[in-house]
């Protein structure tokens, strides 16, 4: 997504509204937990001050990440509001600001790097979908839920019981 740095100029200090979709499939395949991600929608307005350059933009969109339980494929709609600040300035050094060393301001890497920040930590899919991913047992373990860890005693340990048993009545026939 390109801003053209004179149609800025020409606009008077005015902000300068846009809306595009734009493609940014190829962070997925960098680093990161995101399988895929759907063009996202970029709405905002630039204004200019003199070298200053100030964006507020708007992005939403839908990224595919793994479930953290099952790894299936969850959807993760996201929705990002952010303000950047450029200058045209070779002077200016500020950490939060960027430099625009040309005629245009590319939006695209900043967008990227908001949707990548933008990560959550952990997603889970849908109970439904959890429960038909989820693998019920394998080679010597069984998986068990907490319902049935109460309805079930395990064998080995029902002599045990007996003994707290006896030992809770004879404390009673004590007292």
């Amino acid at each position: 997504m390109k801003l053209y740095i004179q149609k800025l100029k020409q606009s008077q200090g005015e902000p300068v509204s846009f809306q595009e979709k734009i493609d940014i499939s190829d962070i997925a395949n960098m680093d990161n937990d995101i399988r895929s991600i759907e063009p996202v929608l970029v709405r905002g307005t630039a204004r200019i001050d003199g070298d200053d350059i100030t964006c507020d933009i708007q992005i939403q969109g839908t990224m595919i990440l793994p479930c953290a339980r099952t790894l299936v494929d969850v959807p993760f709609e996201f929705s990002i509001d952010t303000a950047e600040s450029f200058t045209t300035s070779i002077y200016r050094e500020e950490a939060e600001v960027h430099l625009v060393d040309s005629e245009v301001l590319d939006l695209t890497p900043y967008i990227k790097e908001n949707v990548l920040l933008e990560i959550p930590l952990r997603v889970f899919a849908e109970k439904d979908k959890l429960e038909a991913n989820t693998v019920k047992e394998g080679k010597g373990w069984t998986l068990v839920t907490e319902e049935e860890v109460t309805e079930k005693v395990d064998p080995r340990l029902e002599k045990l019981k007996s003994l707290l048993d006896d030992n809770s009545n004879e404390e009673d026939s004590k007292g």
